[in-house]
């Protein structure tokens, strides 16, 4: 934790927590490595699904090219906090709506999912007298095994993102031909799982640059996706940066005609962000000890979701402002939950937490990405948490 994310952590009041405590000089620093270790040839988009913030997507503006948005909603916002950054707009099941919003926004990178996709996108831009470009979307099946590590695989088995590479060579093949004329080719698009550490990732961007090259047609650029691993169960353990932007160089000496381009969201913002909250209650139930946190899965889902228990760390306080006694823990560990009336709503099984007491503080760290905006917000119509941007610079926007 750090010292301003600690300090602000104790320094709330108990109705302010819980929070969200984003230290954006952290986001900076963290940014700024990964920028560094990329090679200079290669482009950095971030993923703004992972966390789309105004703050967060100012504060890495210095360290990225551009920025991936995957629906019209995520267009409208990120256009208007980081106004004429360059964007690519992807995702499966554009509306006819959204396609037409980011031509006349003037977007244009288009990761074309489908067949239907390319011609609604051609006859919108038809109509419109817009030109846009296309990188298509191609759900590449790895038989090195590459994938078998991933903890969410969007590509390789059948899934609804992008397309079989046959069905993607018939688009390339359509937009070299002229079909659409108001669209470019400009290469292709591959993200094909998430949770991958760099050896792996850097197969998946051999594999997918070489199928992409073997399509004998002029390319300017290849996204090769993102998907870096996080180490919840390890937070100090992180992506191996250095390693994986070695490949991408030698892999972009070896075809210097190519734009290479990664995605990043996780990876970039989720060690800038703790959710901060209160243990209202300690207790007992057949054996194991129970710490009730204000709040709960409900505003951080990201345990719930991944099947995992969210790093987190005790912070004590002395003060007990309540005439009535405080509970506290008998035993070493206590397993902490959340407010809901679910047994879903658990944050962290089992951590050590020798005599925990009611109005200790807890912080869980990682949660700078799909925390807040991947939670189901209204269940039992509990408070929101607060938003805290901690050591805001001029380029943070706060």
């Amino acid at each position: 934790m750090t010292p301003a994310v600690q300090e602000r952590a104790l320094a709330l009041g108990a109705t302010e927590l819980p929070a969200y405590l984003y230290d954006l000089a952290e986001l900076r620093r963290h940014a700024a490595a990964v920028r560094a270790a990329l090679p200079s040839r290669v482009e950095l988009y971030y993923a703004a699904k992972a966390n789309p913030e105004p703050e967060i997507l100012a504060a890495l503006g210095p360290y990225v090219d551009g920025y991936e948005v995957s629906s019209g909603g995520e267009l409208a916002h990120v256009a208007e906090a980081m106004p004429g950054r360059p964007l690519a707009f992807g995702g499966p099941g554009k509306t006819p709506d959204e396609v037409m919003a980011a031509l006349e926004r003037g977007v244009e990178r288009f990761h074309v999912e489908s067949e239907h996709e390319l011609r609604m996108l051609g006859e919108l831009a038809r109509r419109t007298g817009r030109r846009a470009g296309v990188l298509a979307r191609v759900n590449l099946a790895l038989s090195d095994g590459s994938l078998a590590g991933s903890s969410l695989a969007m590509g390789g088995r059948p899934t609804p993102f992008g397309m079989d590479p046959d069905r993607a060579r018939q688009v390339v093949r359509e937009l070299v031909g002229g079909a659409c004329p108001q669209l470019e080719f400009r290469g292709v698009h591959a993200h094909l799982a998430s949770g991958l550490e760099a050896p792996e990732q850097l197969a998946v961007a051999q594999a997918v640059v070489g199928w992409a090259t073997g399509l004998g047609v002029p390319l300017q650029e290849v996204n090769v996706g993102g998907g870096m691993h996080v180490d919840y169960a390890d937070p100090e353990r992180r992506f191996d940066w250095a390693a994986y932007g070695k490949g991408l160089a030698e892999l972009s000496e070896a075809h210097p005609e190519l734009t290479l381009r990664i995605e990043p969201g996780r990876a970039l913002t989720a060690y800038c962000g703790w959710y901060a909250t209160e243990v209202l209650d300690v207790k007992r139930s057949h054996g194991e000890e129970f710490g009730v946190v204000r709040g709960g899965t409900h505003h951080l889902r990201t345990p719930a979701t991944k099947g995992h228990d969210q790093p987190c760390a005790v912070l004590r306080v002395a003060d007990w402002p309540h005439p009535w006694e405080r509970p506290a823990a008998g035993g070493e560990h206590v397993t902490l939950a959340g407010q809901l009336c679910t047994p879903k709503d658990v944050l962290a099984r089992r951590v050590p937490a020798p005599g925990l007491r009611a109005g200790d503080r807890v912080a869980f760290s990682l949660a700078g990405a799909y925390a807040w905006n991947i939670s189901h917000h209204e269940f039992l119509m509990h408070p929101r948490p607060g938003f805290h941007f901690l050591d805001a610079g001029p380029e943070s926007g706060v």
